[in-house]
């Protein structure tokens, strides 16, 4: 048993529905929070849910869905229930009863008995309070639906008797373990250390006054606490990687710049919830190897590629964060920088995940995070993905057809069909081609080392030639042309 905890985490998953929340919302927003717990490397072995009004205040969940949920951890069956209805008089009431009353009292066997009793209900429910033993346990983890106040957190964990992770910590942990470069470590820790803070606050109250210290070499001021001491350091911590932060932004920034100028490439950047399909996407339309995997947030960090096979004006795709409900706040600001790529994108590609019976939620939470990110202007092109998962035949096309009558102009494909990858590049390509134009460039015969650069951003049309060099009638966007107009116009006047 204790081999098989160190290998996978069970996990039992917690969710209130409260009246505003529609049953095809909770089950999808419970079934999501059994993928992301199969991105964590859990083993999900059962599932506790109840309707309520309002969250209960304590502990979330309601007192008898608590216990039912504390004896399916514990592997115990109905022993804590027979330990909870266990009488509890107050013995020491009669103990000190009055000598008249010597008719009715009890003697002294009974006093012990009863006494004895006392002490075993005591004893089962310290028992039923205390961790539950590992190596019995059905259950290591509890994962919660929902944000929690560190104090139900806290309350909740000392009943289940097992560690207790809300909704933003699952996410926040995913994010922890998938980061890969500088940037996205450091945008995630600070979320991290912002979620820590309140949670230390929470941990002071129930040290006490036997958390403060005094002052000395350990470095603390006079009087302050060992929590003030940590919430001090993950201020300055923050400030630190806030900076930090600032130049990779700075750096991006500069390499952005200096990009557009050297090539002014057209780009197109893939968006939506998490486990969509971008990054098969991606790869289907660029022929790069990026990650792909049945995992929610596989994809943190932006990929860059160009579309391939290469089309005029040359495209370059990238592959963005995914979404998902209620994703924290501190997470959305801190990706800023990550999710540029589609503020600088001259089409968004929203990529739905058309199988999902709850696909309506992606589409609102992603429109959500992009407009507060600032791309509510970035053209965008509908895309269903996923159609082939939907189920038969029939049910396609009628999934099909009701998702064309509803979302007129979008595409509906899968992203491991040829034909459907093919019809999303000629939708990228024609966009970027409404705007070119045609002109004719002059290159000198000095200047022969030009022409590659020409070919590969232009469509060269026609050619011709003098005894000073090529006249080359290209097809390209303005912007493109006026640069290389002004390139080749600065060399021939030198």
């Amino acid at each position: 048993m204790q081999e098989l905890n160190e290998k996978t985490k069970r996990a039992v998953v917690a969710a209130v529905q409260l009246p505003d929340i529609s049953d095809v919302e909770f089950e999808a927003s419970v079934s999501e929070l059994c993928q992301l717990a199969k991105t964590l490397g859990f083993e999900v072995v059962g599932s506790f849910t109840q309707r309520r009004a309002k969250v209960d205040p304590v502990a979330y969940l309601g007192v008898g869905k608590r216990d039912e949920m504390r004896r399916f951890v514990r592997n115990q069956g109905d022993a804590d229930q027979a330990a909870d209805s266990a009488p509890e008089e107050d013995f020491d009431d009669i103990a000190g009863a009055p000598s008249d009353h010597d008719a009715a009292y009890p003697t002294r066997e009974q006093r012990a008995a009863l006494i004895s009793a006392q002490r075993e209900a005591t004893a089962a429910k310290e028992a039923a309070t205390a961790p539950a033993d590992p190596l019995t346990r059905r259950a290591d983890i509890v994962l919660v639906d929902h944000e929690l106040s560190p104090s139900r957190a806290r309350n909740l964990e000392k009943e289940i008797g097992c560690e207790v992770m809300d909704r933003t910590m699952v996410i926040l942990e995913i994010f922890h373990r998938h980061a890969r470069t500088r940037a996205a470590r450091a945008q995630v820790e600070i979320v991290r250390l912002a979620y820590m803070a309140p949670r230390l606050r929470e941990a002071a109250k129930l040290a006490g006054p036997q958390g403060r210290q005094r002052s000395g070499a350990g470095g603390r001021g006079a009087g302050e606490s060992r929590g003030e001491l940590d919430r001090r350091k993950i201020r300055d911590r923050i400030a630190e990687l806030q900076k930090e932060l600032e130049s990779i932004d700075a750096e991006r920034q500069t390499q952005r710049s200096r990009r557009q100028e050297r090539d002014g490439l057209a780009r197109v950047a893939l968006v939506g919830y998490t486990n969509a399909g971008k990054s098969t996407l991606m790869r289907a339309l660029t022929g790069s190897d990026v990650l792909i995997e049945d995992k929610l947030f596989a994809t943190l960090d932006t990929t860059v590629r160009a579309l391939h096979p290469d089309s005029v004006p040359r495209i370059l795709v990238s592959d963005t964060v995914g979404f998902i409900k209620n994703l924290p706040h501190g997470l959305v600001a801190s990706f800023k920088s990550t999710l540029e790529e589609a503020l600088e994108a001259g089409l968004l590609l929203q990529v739905i995940d058309a199988s999902d019976p709850g696909f309506e939620r992606q589409l609102y939470v992603t429109e959500a995070v992009l407009d507060e990110i600032g791309a509510r202007q970035v053209p965008r092109l509908l895309v269903f993905n996923k159609i082939d998962r939907v189920g038969e035949e029939s049910e396609q096309a009628a999934k099909e057809a009701q998702l064309r009558v509803q979302y007129p102009g979008s595409l509906i494909v899968s992203a491991r069909s040829a034909e459907g990858v093919a019809c999303i590049r000629e939708a990228i390509v024609g966009h970027f081609q409404r705007g070119v134009v045609e002109a004719e460039l002059f290159l000198p015969w000095s200047k022969q080392q030009m022409r590659g650069e020409i070919f590969a951003s232009c469509e060269v049309i026609s050619e011709r030639a003098d005894e000073q060099g090529a006249y080359l009638r290209v097809r390209a966007e303005p912007g493109r042309v006026a640069r290389l107009q002004d390139m080749l116009a600065a060399t021939h006047s030198a």
